[in-house]
């Protein structure tokens, strides 16, 4: 079983993502900021982050940095979710998200979150 870990200050956000991955059939952790999100990282090692950004304690774009310097958590793909528009995209994927979501997106369906995650989780397995 995949591990997900969701990093969301959003009670319901987190919750609701939460159910929809262990119904797609994902074992999920969760982290409510980003500080408790590098820590939960180097310690379940997850398949997948799930990051929102916009963050307590340390943003989202400073976790992602810190996910890709630590040789531990480097691996891991992240998947990048924000109420921010397209344009941080490409510095987003710069600093290594393996993919975008915007959160208007996930409220109306489950599709693209799952579909993302499926395709970020095979890339990483070839």
């Amino acid at each position: 079983m995949q591990t997900v870990l969701v990093v969301e200050d959003s009670k319901f956000l987190r919750a609701n993502r939460e159910h929809i991955l262990k119904k797609a059939g994902y074992l999920v952790v969760t982290a409510v900021d980003g500080m408790e999100a590098l820590t939960v990282a180097r310690e379940s090692l997850p398949d997948l982050i799930l990051l929102d950004m916009m963050l307590p304690k340390l943003d989202g774009p400073s976790v992602l940095r810190a996910l890709k310097a630590d040789p531990a958590t480097a691996k891991i793909p992240v998947v990048v979710v924000t109420a921010l528009s397209q344009k941080n995209e490409e510095k987003l994927l710069n600093d290594g998200a393996a993919a975008f979501l915007e959160k208007g997106l996930l409220l109306t369906s489950d599709e693209p979150l799952l579909c993302a995650l499926k395709q970020v989780l095979e890339n990483r397995m070839s």
